[in-house]
């Protein structure tokens, strides 16, 4: 993992040399600045401290928040992990992908794809590949600007785990 994580730190930074406003928000501090943007997207998560313990699981999965930063603050973030199954081989998934309220309009969310295409080439992904609310047609148009192709339909439904007796 940790070879992943510097092929992934020089992606991203191959992808802007000139411009440091993409990077790995990969400590407790940073992680917490991304708290406010993350929560506009998921808004069931219950606190900050939900937030970083399910990154902390998250993370021995692969799991990564790219982040960009204006004046020290995030505005848009785009988590991800490298997955491997017999339908792509080996791929990018991104699990989250927003950009804050008042930051829209900016293309932050196409650089951070852009960025993570580039991630996803240099690791030796097949595809890049995300999933989206059928009524979420402003993002599907977004994605479909940028080059990303419906290929599939995802169906789940809700589990109600079984709690263990002790």
């Amino acid at each position: 993992m940790q070879q992943n994580r510097h092929a992934v730190d020089q992606s991203v930074e191959s992808v802007e040399p000139d411009d440091a406003a993409l990077r790995h928000a990969d400590t407790q501090e940073s992680l917490r600045a991304c708290y406010a943007v993350m929560k506009q997207l998921r808004p069931h998560l219950q606190s900050e401290e939900d937030f970083l313990d399910r990154i902390a699981r998250q993370q021995a999965q692969t799991y990564r928040l790219l982040a960009a930063w204006e004046d020290g603050q995030a505005v848009a973030l785009a988590g991800y992990r490298f997955q491997e199954n017999l339908v792509y081989g080996k791929f990018l998934y991104v699990d989250d992908l927003v950009t804050a309220e008042t930051a829209r309009g900016h293309r932050w969310g196409a650089r951070l794809l852009d960025a993570l295409t580039t991630v996803a080439e240099q690791t030796g992904c097949m595809r890049l590949v995300l999933d989206t609310g059928l009524a979420n047609a402003l993002a599907q148009r977004f994605y479909f600007r940028q080059g990303l192709l419906s290929s599939s339909m995802r169906f789940g439904k809700p589990i109600n785990p079984v709690k263990a007796i002790v």
